[in-house]
């Protein structure tokens, strides 16, 4: 008798990173607690094939530094604004995974010590090896970076195997699949093509720090029920960003 066995998984710790938008759902603005709700049963369904996750969420859905300094806000002071804005974001991430019952540490760049974690990179490690879900908040604490380089900067600290940006589309295209129909997915890309052909993955320093330690970057849709976890184990429509 045959049983079918769980797919097997070929990555033991990565990095998610979403956007804060990935949160907001159907609205304009901040979060939507059942769209939460199922990222963090997203989230589960791969911890528990025995993966080890940390996650980094942007704050675009509450405050976008880049937004705030166009608008005539000091760009430094507009940077921490959205930094404090991925604090929260983390913190209803880490609320949905615990209702769930995945322990969750939220470790934050900017030390705030009522809230969570400061960032101490052994301690981070050592929750990862005991299979709780490390969600970095903060960005890497500077102004001028974004979240996609602090999500590259904390995989590679954590020895992540690979970074899964989770998006709207289901990978890599060479122009915007919403506008134009005749627009092509990428199966795999290079670093360089991505920065040569503008291909708007992640900013270019967050592109470049992947390339400089080969941390390959997968690019998938978060909007697919059970996507996360049918890529980790082989299956799915993505596009893979390596050298």
């Amino acid at each position: 008798m045959s049983h079918r066995s769980e797919p097997k998984v070929t990555y033991k710790r990565v990095m998610l990173k979403i956007s804060g938008e990935a949160l907001m759902g159907d609205q304009g603005y901040g979060l939507h607690p059942p769209t939460v709700q199922r990222i963090a049963e997203e989230v589960k369904s791969v911890r528990d094939l025995g993966v080890e996750i940390c996650m980094v969420i942007g704050g675009g859905n509450i405050f976008r530094g880049l937004a705030g300094s166009a608008q005539g806000m000091e760009r430094t002071t507009a940077d921490y604004m959205g930094m404090l804005a991925t604090v929260m974001n983390a913190l209803a991430m880490q609320s949905a995974l615990e209702s769930i019952g995945v322990f969750t540490r939220v470790v934050s760049a900017i030390p705030m010590d009522q809230v969570c974690e400061p960032y101490i990179r052994r301690r981070a490690v050592r929750h990862l090896e005991k299979k709780r879900v490390c969600i970095f908040a903060a960005g890497t604490g500077n102004p001028y970076f974004t979240t996609d380089t602090a999500a590259t900067l904390r995989a590679n600290e954590m020895a992540c195997e690979a970074i899964f940006k989770g998006t709207k589309v289901d990978g890599v295209y060479d122009k915007d699949p919403k506008k134009y129909p005749d627009a092509k997915r990428y199966d795999n890309v290079t670093y360089d093509e991505v920065l040569q052909k503008h291909l708007g993955v992640m900013d270019a320093s967050a592109i470049a720090l992947a390339r400089d330690n080969d941390l390959p970057i997968i690019v998938f849709s978060l909007d697919e029920p059970g996507g996360f976890k049918g890529i980790l184990a082989g299956q799915g429509t993505y596009t893979r960003v390596h050298g």
